[in-house]
C-alpha cells in the first residue's frame, strides 16, 4: 500500500521493520483517507469522528516504538509536536475544513516520521561510536 497522508511515518517504519507501528500506521493513513473523502463531499460522517482516536492510537505505538523512556525525556519537544500537529488535524476535522486538513497532515506527518527516526538514532550508536 502507498501511503498518501503519512508516507513518511510509514516509511520509517518501514525502514525500521517496526511492524506494529507499521500497521498502526497504515490503518491511520486509510482512516485519513476516508476522513478527508467525506470533508470534500461536505458530510459529517463516521469517517471523521473515527480519525481522532486512530491518531491517538498511532501516537501509543509510537510511544512504544521509541520507548516510553526517551518519549516523556529526550523525546518531549518531538512528543510536544506530534501532539500540536495533532490538536491542528483534529480542528481541521472540527471545521470541515479540506485545506486546512491537508496542510495540517503534512505537519503531523511529519513530526510524527522525526520522532520515530531521531529516537533510533539515538539508541543506534553510528559505527566507531561507543555510549557513555
Amino acid at each position: 500500500m502507498k501511503a498518501t497522508f503519512l508516507p513518511l511515518t510509514v516509511d520509517a517504519a518501514r525502514r525500521l521493520g517496526a511492524r506494529p507501528l507499521l500497521d498502526q500506521a497504515v490503518r491511520t493513513d486509510r482512516a485519513a483517507a476516508e476522513c478527508w473523502t467525506a470533508l470534500l463531499a461536505g458530510c459529517g460522517s463516521a469517517a471523521r469522528r473515527d480519525l481522532g482516536p486512530q491518531l491517538r492510537r498511532l501516537s501509543e505505538a509510537t510511544s512504544t516504538q521509541v520507548g516510553s523512556r526517551w518519549w516523556f525525556a529526550e523525546g518531549a519537544g518531538h512528543r510536544k509536536r506530534v501532539a500540536g500537529a495533532q490538536e491542528n488535524l483534529e480542528e481541521a476535522i472540527a471545521d470541515g475544513d479540506g485545506q486546512e486538513f491537508a496542510l495540517a497532515f503534512v505537519g503531523y506527518d511529519h513530526a510524527m516520521a522525526s520522532a520515530v527516526v531521531c529516537a533510533n538514532s539515538v539508541r543506534t550508536p553510528k559505527v566507531g561510536e561507543h555510549r557513555a
